[in-house]
């Protein structure tokens, strides 16, 4: 993959540069640079602490759709190096948008639903961008249910620009197919983890976001709409979506303020493009402590916590 990086990291990749070329003059031997390599490196740890602590909502969208960023299967595949991948809504078609499968995490036997965005162009086109059709939350809802019969606790991890919006995604009932996931979620019988990874946007990614457990990573976003959507519509001008950001209020902890992510989950300094490994080291032991949790209810509890935890949320006057 090409280098990427948002305007705010520049200076930050600038540094590194140069770190990196005293390190290589260094190396020849013919002069050493180790006490100005070191300040260099101290000053780079301040710059990443200073840039990453003080992030608009914004940037934070920004960073969510970072092409450096784990998705779902670089989470997948390596908590779950057994994963097993299902394909298909036996109707239609295969979504390859939506990955579905089975696998373990340390022993505990699990069912994986995850929005995957593509690498480059061809991979994205493969994965429509990380946009799904009927077809991919039929699939989805098809797993769940399969893991309902088999008592295996569902993961859905979330990053989507939204749902496909295509006439053909329309004609083969695309908002049905979605309505219908968040009726069976409300009721299927097993542990649901829902867990944002990048960008959670609108119906798509609510079409696969009911569960017991809403989970945010530090550096993503959750909303009805995306910013530049939302600023197309308010004021017919989709450069105001850093404007319309902070007036939706997307970001993990605005949504923790108001109810609706219940943990927000502290990615490596700099986010999680910076330390993949580290991102996928944090995520694991995060899920294992949730389904532990989860885990001890009965079935009766676990689905009066899941509605009592919707019935809380929003306001309302009488």
């Amino acid at each position: 993959m090409a280098e990427f990086h948002l305007n705010f990291e520049k200076p930050i990749i600038e540094l590194e540069r140069k770190i990196d070329d005293l390190k290589s003059i260094n190396a020849a031997g013919n002069t050493d640079l180790s006490q100005e390599i070191r300040k260099l490196e101290d000053k780079h740890k301040k710059l990443i602490e200073k840039t990453y602590s003080n992030l608009s909502r914004w940037q934070r969208v920004q960073l969510a759709r970072h092409p450096r960023r784990p998705y779902s299967l670089d989470y997948i595949t390596r908590i779950s190096p057994d994963f097993f991948e299902l394909h298909g809504d036996r109707n239609f078609a295969d979504d390859k948008s939506i990955v579905t499968g089975i696998g373990s995490i340390d022993g505990m036997q699990v069912v994986w639903i995850g929005q995957q965005k593509g690498k480059n162009t061809k991979d994205n086109l493969y994965r429509n961008f990380g946009m799904s059709k009927p077809e991919g939350y039929r699939k989805a809802l098809r797993v769940m249910e399969l893991s309902e019969k088999y008592n295996r606790p569902i993961i859905c991890l979330i990053d989507t620009p939204g749902a496909y919006p295509g006439i053909g995604a329309e004609e083969r009932g695309q908002a049905e197919a979605i309505a219908r996931n968040l009726l069976r979620m409300s009721s299927i019988k097993v542990p649901i983890l829902i867990i944002i990874i990048g960008e959670g946007a609108s119906g798509g990614a609510l079409g696969i976001g009911v569960g017991d457990k809403l989970i945010m990573l530090e550096n993503t976003w959750f909303s009805v709409i995306s910013p530049e959507g939302c600023a197309s519509i308010l004021w017919r001008d989709a450069s105001k979506a850093e404007l319309a950001a902070d007036a939706m209020k997307v970001t993990a902890q605005d949504l923790y303020e108001m109810g609706i992510c219940d943990r927000i989950i502290k990615e490596p300094l700099g986010g999680a493009h910076r330390d993949n490994d580290k991102m996928v080291e944090i995520l694991k032991k995060v899920i294992i402590e949730e389904l532990n949790r989860l885990l001890t209810l009965n079935t009766s509890e676990l689905l009066d916590h899941r509605l009592k935890k919707y019935e809380k949320i929003g306001v309302w006057e009488e």
